[in-house]
């Protein structure tokens, strides 16, 4: 028998869920008229056969059935206001169904398979929200009338177009589109929301144009010719580039070939930058790897260390990227046949990997498939990452001394990038106006309105340019600049609060900051700092010794040194360096400099922190309520710590001592791989929240009130984040309730930090405790746990107890965070 849960106009719901149902019970068919809000999820239904005689029906949820057909019985429930088909195998809806739910206003189809709309959708006019994402539809036409719409979803699509008149309903409130392959409006517009959306469409109205962009990456590892390729492509003929001379960070550049704009980025190779590539690393870009054929070895290392490394973590960020191979220092090699051999044993790899990743996904799918009700939403996330196609283009070898190897590589990626199967969005529909403040702001640059560096406030740039676009307001110029930061033609990152009110207009500027600190030879920067300049922040030269051993022993870089290697770089490169701009860029005692806020903001360091001794009775983080410290002394951060720069666990397992098998503990593992840097920019994020802390090269323990927590990154067969909480601090289940709130805070910054990577899949275990037992207990629907709205319903009414595959017993509490029975 169902669950009667009476609800707030008390009606009764029929709760059928979770009961594995593949049809409709007879007890709910028998209540006819009475029946007026069902739940029917997570079952196996394909089909609802007798759904119709429900007649005063006005809610049905069928979420994550097995309905490949959508029931056209249902055009019978007349009363109906709330529907939910999402997360079936749904393909298409039939014509004649819609038009018989006037009264309908919630309809949720999202995950699901459906190519196109009913064309009498839009007979549905009370429909107020209206979810679509997750499916194969290219155009929203049959929606476009739905006039009192305020909700809408149509992410992870094939949309290229959205319908202008859709904008024009003002009713609308919400829209989401990402994931499509948009190019009108472009996907950067999209990003902005619904007002960005709309501005865009009163805009192009004026003058609309077509142009074509192409964020060009030049990835690869040290030496291997990235700065060589990059600048012989740009001047159309061999440049040499001296190894004095190798990129430090990153630069860019830009060019126009045949009416197409290419902006270069090109990568410094050396581990050290690794850390920050993810913040400009962006989707659908065009990726050339650089391989150094004299230095490659057909071997595992070598393809692994040159070519698969790359690939891999491309998968995971952008996996809709274009990746050109180009084997460089041809004229290092003996003769053409090594050349031929390498370029062979290249391809065959990379075609073995790609096959291997794919072959993957699909095994992983159909062992899941034994309970697809169960494993719904595991499933989906694997379906999603096949879709993913990653286009490894074939291999180019060339000898960049040669001006004929160069045009050969010039005309190769032009005819690519020309081939619509290969870059299907490359065109995008702009208004005029957004190219023509785009050149305004050059021109400010050029003739000196904006100084040299590149840094201006928001409010004197928008003065500047209202006095050339009297049409555009405050908002639509703001839109534009958001448009510019977005393609990376400027840099604004209104949404840091100590940054919002300045614009970099060179974002060039804003690498050569990155790299006066992060960069490979920054323990000879230290060295040359002089007494002059120690003097200035009142340092001794003893002082520098310690700077110098900190950052090597425990990756830690005091600040006052980083506001002297920052002041020394821009000295140098600008003419027009004044005390105003060095206090906003590098801080002072007393206030956080612009580098060090976007270094934390994209988890590239974070402030030290004075570890004090545990206090057991200090009071306890909720991140609802307003916390006050138990020792009220304040501590300046003296530093900064990048943990990407640890090489050992020494301190964490000196505080942590030793796991204990009873200790609260998750595995939450990650499908293919956990990405370079994931771990640590957790590690940045979690220990903002809590302290004191300790870090180490792949492990961290940290506490809240007299609870200790340790984070680790495992590596076995698969690859996984370890979350432990001691278990001699779990004396009460009131304890282990408190222990469960922290690591779900802990896992909401992991699942946010994971949205980050497209191509990444997870799923969360409890190992069990016996001894020497290999058994685990999977947590389903995770996910929901990390929502506010779902936690409270998060495994109600489960056993006390949970078995293992080999009979082990453990209390609930301590392998899932279970919610009392209501």
């Amino acid at each position: 028998m169902p669950s009667l849960n009476g609800n707030q106009n008390g009606n009764k719901e029929d709760d059928f869920s979770g009961k594995k149902l593949k049809a409709l019970p007879t007890e709910l068919l028998q209540r006819g008229g009475d029946a007026v809000k069902v739940d029917l999820q997570r079952n196996r239904l394909k089909q609802i056969t007798g759904i119709s005689q429900l007649t005063n029906l006005k809610e049905l949820n069928l979420t994550r059935n097995e309905i490949s057909d959508f029931p056209a019985e249902i055009r019978g429930l007349h009363q109906l206001e709330k529907l939910y088909m999402n997360q079936n195998l749904i393909k298409t809806i039939p014509e004649n169904v819609f038009p018989s739910l006037e009264k309908l206003q919630f309809l949720k189809l999202s995950t699901n398979r459906l190519e196109k709309l009913p064309g009498d959708l839009n007979r549905c006019q009370d429909l107020t929200y209206l979810n679509l994402s997750n499916n194969c539809l290219k155009n929203l036409d049959p929606i476009v009338s739905l006039s009192h719409l305020k909700e809408l979803y149509v992410e992870r699509n094939q949309l290229t177009e959205l319908p202008g008149l859709l904008f024009q309903n003002s009713s609308l409130t919400l829209f989401k589109a990402n994931g499509n392959p948009l190019r009108k409006p472009p996907g950067e517009v999209c990003a902005g929301g619904l007002r960005d959306i709309q501005s865009y469409f009163s805009m192009l109205e004026a003058n609309a144009k077509n142009v074509c962009t192409v964020k060009t990456m030049f990835l690869g590892t040290s030496m291997a010719g990235k700065s060589t390729l990059c600048r012989s492509l740009k001047e159309g003929c061999p440049v040499r580039v001296e190894e004095a001379d190798r990129t430090v960070g990153i630069d860019i550049s830009e060019v126009d070939w045949d009416g197409i704009r290419f902006f270069f980025w090109d990568f410094a190779g050396q581990e050290e930058y690794y850390i920050t590539h993810h913040v400009f690393i962006t989707a659908q870009a065009f990726v050339i790897l650089a391989i150094n054929l004299s230095s490659y070895n057909m071997d595992d290392q070598s393809f692994k260390d040159n070519v698969s490394f790359w690939i891999k973590n491309l998968q995971l960020k952008v996996p809709d990227s274009v990746v050109l191979l180009v084997g460089t220092h041809v004229d290092q090699c003996k003769d053409e046949t090594e050349v031929n051999e390498k370029k062979k044993h290249i391809n065959e790899r990379v075609k073995a990997m790609l096959e291997m990743h794919t072959t993957n996904l699909e095994l992983r799918r159909k062992n899941l498939e034994d309970d697809p009700s169960l494993n719904y939403e595991q499933i989906k996330q694997i379906e999603r990452l096949t879709e993913y196609k990653l286009k490894v283009l074939d291999f180019v070898p060339i000898d960049c001394t040669k001006k004929g190897d160069i045009d050969i590589l010039l005309t190769r990626i032009k005819k690519d990038v020309s081939n619509k199967d290969i870059f299907p969005n490359i065109e995008q529909t702009l208004p005029k106006c957004y190219y023509e403040v785009e050149n305004d702001i050059q021109d400010l640059l050029t003739t000196d309105d904006i100084p040299e560096h590149g840094i201006v406030s928001q409010d004197v740039l928008l003065w500047k340019l209202k006095k050339r676009h009297v049409t555009l307001d405050d908002d639509k110029l703001k839109l534009i600049l958001q448009y510019l930061h977005r393609i990376g033609v400027i840099m604004w990152y209104k949404e840091i609060p100590e940054l919002a009110g300045s614009v970099f207009v060179k974002p060039s500027f804003l690498i050569s900051l990155f790299k006066t600190i992060v960069r490979h030879d920054l323990v000879q920067e230290l060295n040359k700092i002089t007494p002059i300049q120690l003097k200035s922040e009142n340092a001794l030269g003893i002082e520098r010794k310690r700077w110098i051993s900190d950052y090597k022993d425990r990756a830690s870089l005091s600040n006052v040194a980083i506001r002297i290697l920052v002041q020394t770089e821009l000295q140098k490169d600008y003419s027009d360096t004044d005390e105003e701009l060095i206090k906003e860029v590098v801080g002072s005692k007393t206030k956080e400099g612009s580098l060090l806020s976007l270094l934390k903001h994209f988890d590239v360091c974070l402030s030290t922190k004075h570890n004090n001794p545990l206090n057991p009775e200090a009071n306890e983080f909720n991140p609802k309520k307003n916390w006050v410290a138990s020792n009220p002394l304040v501590y300046e951060p003296d530093a900064c710590l990048f943990p990407s720069y640890l090489s050992d666990n020494k301190q964490v397992e000196q505080k942590w001592e030793s796991d204990n098998t009873e200790d609260l503990n998750i595995h939450v593992y990650f499908l293919p791989e956990i990405p370079y840097g994931f771990f640590h920019r957790l590690v940045i994020r979690t220990c903002s929240l809590y302290s004191p802390y300790w870090i180490g090269k792949d492990q961290c323990m940290l506490c809240s009130g007299n609870k200790r927590f340790l984070l680790k990154e495992g590596h076995d067969e698969d690859q996984f984040i370890e979350i432990r909480c001691k278990e001699s601090d779990l004396e009460t289940s009131e304890d282990i309730q408190k222990a469960w709130r922290v690591i779900r805070e802990i896992m909401r910054r992991l699942n946010t930090l994971t949205e980050q990577w497209q191509g990444l899949y997870q799923e969360v275990i409890s190992p069990c405790k016996a001894q020497g037992c290999d058994e685990f207990f999977k947590w389903n629907d995770w996910k929901e746990w990390l929502e506010d709205s779902g936690a409270n319903k998060f495994n109600v009414g489960i056993e006390d107890k949970q078995t293992c595959r080999n009979g082990h017993q453990r209390r609930t509490e301590l392998l899932f965070p279970k919610t009392p029975d209501a």
